[in-house]
């Protein structure tokens, strides 16, 4: 079993603690295929056990399938055994759709990788075997756990780089937890503040009660409903603006008994 003591690391972030481990990968496509997905998750450290291709840092098809990879290709280590693969991790977690009698315990990508996240004191790897046979029994028994992907069983084979990717995609989720979201993607201006917020409800309030919208004697329930409306979109500060602008274009066009302008 791979020890659970403490292992210093210069960065506690998953990103650099994860280490990813195939053992005897028989193409060389496969290892730049690993590499790749590797890198478009944002993880680095790549080593080999006893590959059975030749060169395969090198080899044309790795190359070619590493993409923009390159560094993570090139920098991979290749060692002779499992356990100089392992030396320096406290946790490691052997990849395998086969089941075996006397495994330990079996975890899905998912509570791995929130595992390895939580656990800022761990080194963690995750290891996969040949792209035929797997990895072998005496292996698979030395990791403290197991990760079973779940797929459709009966049709469960994954291609080597998919398992990879898979694994590497849950370890970023759980990485980056609540700091990943759609809203990560695209412009965005200052959140707008409670008093700006106040602001423009008051303003948009007199000009629903000046077009004759919202009756000020008996505003029922129509402000709280917009407040709650409103709550749900973020609002920014430039967005606020707009509103109040609207609002005080409305007030206008009523004062001056003239049509607001659509432009």
């Amino acid at each position: 079993m791979i020890p659970t003591a403490t292992v210093t690391s210069p960065n506690n972030s998953l990103f650099s603690r994860l280490r990813f481990v195939l053992v005897e990968t028989s193409r060389a496509g496969n290892v730049g295929s690993v590499a790749r997905a590797m890198k478009t998750m944002g993880f680095k450290e790549l080593v080999l056990v006893a590959p059975k291709c030749a060169d395969p840092l090198n080899d044309p098809e790795a190359v070619a399938f590493a993409s923009g990879a390159i560094d993570v290709l090139q920098n991979a280590r290749i060692v002779p055994d499992i356990k100089d693969a392992l030396d320096g991790c406290n946790f490691a977690a052997a990849v395998s759709a086969r089941l075996r009698e006397f495994s330990p315990p079996v975890w899905t990508p998912r509570a791995f990788s929130s595992h390895a996240a939580s656990q800022q004191s761990l080194v963690p790897a995750v290891v996969f075997g040949n792209e035929r046979v797997g990895l072998p029994n005496h292996i698979v028994e030395a990791c403290n756990v197991l990760i079973n992907i779940p797929a459709n069983p009966d049709y469960s084979s994954l291609n080597l780089s998919q398992a990879a990717q898979v694994l590497a995609y849950e370890a970023r989720m759980a990485a980056l937890g609540d700091g990943i979201d759609a809203g990560s993607v695209g412009f965005h201006g200052d959140a707008a503040s409670v008093s700006q917020i106040d602001g423009m409800y008051a303003h948009l309030e007199q000009a629903l009660v000046a077009i004759g919208f919202l009756n000020a004697d008996n505003p029922k329930k129509l402000m709280p409903r917009l407040k709650r409306l409103f709550a749900r979109t973020g609002l920014e500060t430039e967005e606020v603006n707009i509103l109040r602008g609207i609002a005080r274009a409305i007030m206008s066009s009523t004062a001056n008994n003239t049509p607001p302008r659509k432009d």
